[in-house]
């Protein structure tokens, strides 16, 4: 799961498994189902980031040393191996790159799977990445334990020890995970697209009871839904408990529309699916140096994060917003920590009003982003420097992104004739305000006869006639001036 062609991002994140003293909490009383506690346990399933198919390594008639997945726009099924295939013969391969440095020892899940050729699915049920460790919560100090980490042909899957106590705990489990995943690149997290989805498993009993029968539900893909099928599927164990009915442990599927579960299967335990060391790939033995150097190269995680943005004097909110976007991934505008001298709430303020307002005006995301770093930090210099106006400065930045520019803003700003008229030169800007005037000549009335508010009007004809170069503040003091007369 927690695995990419990145040496220093292929290892479990060391900071969630060394061994701590995990928190301790008392039982939550729900006033939703008062008398009964929840648990709720969750597997879930993160895509690799990578494009390189697992175990197979077989060469294609497009000369690629290994076996890739599909691009958008390919044609279908041209990317197959006779591995991939499950041809009668063929063996896996470990991935010659650093994609699979952690794979330790891999076991067989014989149980069938109709949706592998092979018929079965190799991982790592007995020799995990990871074991016995937890996360921490985003709200309230509440840590989460982690059963294991394992890799899965076909997907990953992380197996959680089941502390969670209400469906927005869970909520919050996945989202923190999620944050996680994605700072350090193991995987986009994207749970609409599938590259993220969960299992949940629900169980409940009576305070000071024994746990309950738990029933698991399949390949839920956004947090709502996982929240509105958590709320569901309590409410039926309790429907059926207290009408004297024992909850069968099923696997179930959820239903959006009705809100509520479906039976699929009775639920396959552990011994049912028959594991086996899988006989074609041999153990990996990996040395105490590399995983120390992996160590020390891990990107700081989200809380780290978090706190460098805080300590910097953006608000709550700004940080927020600034680590919703991919989950703080690709966000640039701290740059490398003791460099550069900008407002770091000025720069938010581009970001969260500017950039991503355009972006989502567009119905496009951050990921979509064609702004580098170096164009905002030239374009918010150039506005904070009085060389342009903050209304060239946004006609430029939509420019950029509209046309993908690559040029600096500050070459655009030349090209298109936006660079600011000084306050000293008001020759110019007194010759727009009586063209405006003259544009207008109710609203400047109206203005003459003790009417303020009026004035924003022509001042933002001024704007306009100029192009975005006149200041806005200068342009008023002119207009009053002249209106006077």
């Amino acid at each position: 799961m927690l695995i990419r062609p990145c040496p220093w991002r292929s290892v479990q994140l060391h900071q969630l498994w060394l061994p701590r003293q995990i928190h301790t909490r008392e039982t939550i009383h729900d006033k939703r189902w008062p008398g009964w506690q929840v648990v709720v346990g969750i597997e879930v399933h993160a895509q690799i980031k990578s494009r390189r198919k697992l175990f197979s390594g077989a060469s294609l008639p497009s000369n690629r040393s290994q076996s890739f997945t599909s691009c958008p726009g390919e044609i279908p099924n041209t990317t197959v191996s006779a591995f991939d295939s499950a041809f009668p013969g063929t063996l896996p391969v470990r991935p010659t790159s650093p994609v699979l440095p952690a794979c330790n020892l891999t076991s067989r899940n014989t149980i069938f799977t109709s949706d592998l050729p092979a018929g079965y699915q190799i991982t790592q049920r007995y020799s995990p990445l990871a074991s016995g460790g937890y996360i921490k919560l985003s709200k309230g100090d509440v840590a989460v334990g982690i059963t294991q980490i394992q890799l899965e042909q076909d997907t990953a899957k992380s197996t959680f020890d089941g502390l969670r106590q209400s469906p927005e705990e869970a909520a919050d489990y996945v989202r923190t995970l999620q944050a996680v995943l994605r700072c350090v690149g193991s995987s986009d997290g994207n749970m609409e697209q599938g590259s993220f989805r969960c299992d949940v498993n629900v169980s409940v009993n009576k305070h000071g009871q024994p746990y309950g029968t738990r029933c698991e539900i399949k390949n839920l893909n956004s947090v709502k839904f996982m929240m509105m099928a958590i709320t569901s599927e309590v409410f039926r164990h309790i429907e059926l408990l207290e009408s004297g009915h024992s909850v069968p442990q099923d696997t179930r599927g959820f239903d959006e529309n009705k809100a509520e579960t479906f039976k699929l299967r009775s639920k396959a335990d552990s011994p049912d699916y028959r594991y086996m060391p899988d006989p074609n790939i041999p153990p990996l033995l990996i040395s105490e140096e590399y995983i120390e150097t992996i160590r020390k190269t891990m990107p700081d995680l989200p809380d780290a994060t978090r706190a460098r943005l805080l300590n910097l004097g953006l608000s709550g909110r700004d940080t927020d917003v600034l680590m919703a976007v991919d989950s703080g991934r690709e966000v640039g505008f701290d740059g490398e920590l003791g460099k550069g001298a900008r407002d770091p709430r000025v720069v938010v303020n581009w970001m969260r009003h500017e950039l991503l307002g355009q972006l989502t005006a567009r119905k496009e995301t951050f990921s979509d982003n064609p702004v580098s770093v170096e164009q905002l930090g030239e374009l918010i210099d150039l506005v904070q420097d009085g060389k342009i106006t903050g209304t060239s400065g946004k006609s430029l930045l939509k420019h950029i992104i509209a046309n993908r520019s690559l040029s600096a803003p500050s070459v655009l700003a030349q090209e298109f004739s936006l660079e600011a008229v000084s306050e000293d030169d008001n020759a110019i800007t007194r010759s727009w305000c009586v063209e405006a005037i003259e544009a207008l000549p109710e609203e400047a009335e109206a203005v003459r006869q003790g009417n303020p508010r009026v004035l924003n009007k022509l001042v933002g004809k001024v704007m306009q006639l100029s192009r975005g170069r006149a200041d806005a503040r200068n342009a008023r003091v002119v207009l009053e001036d002249v209106l006077r007369r």
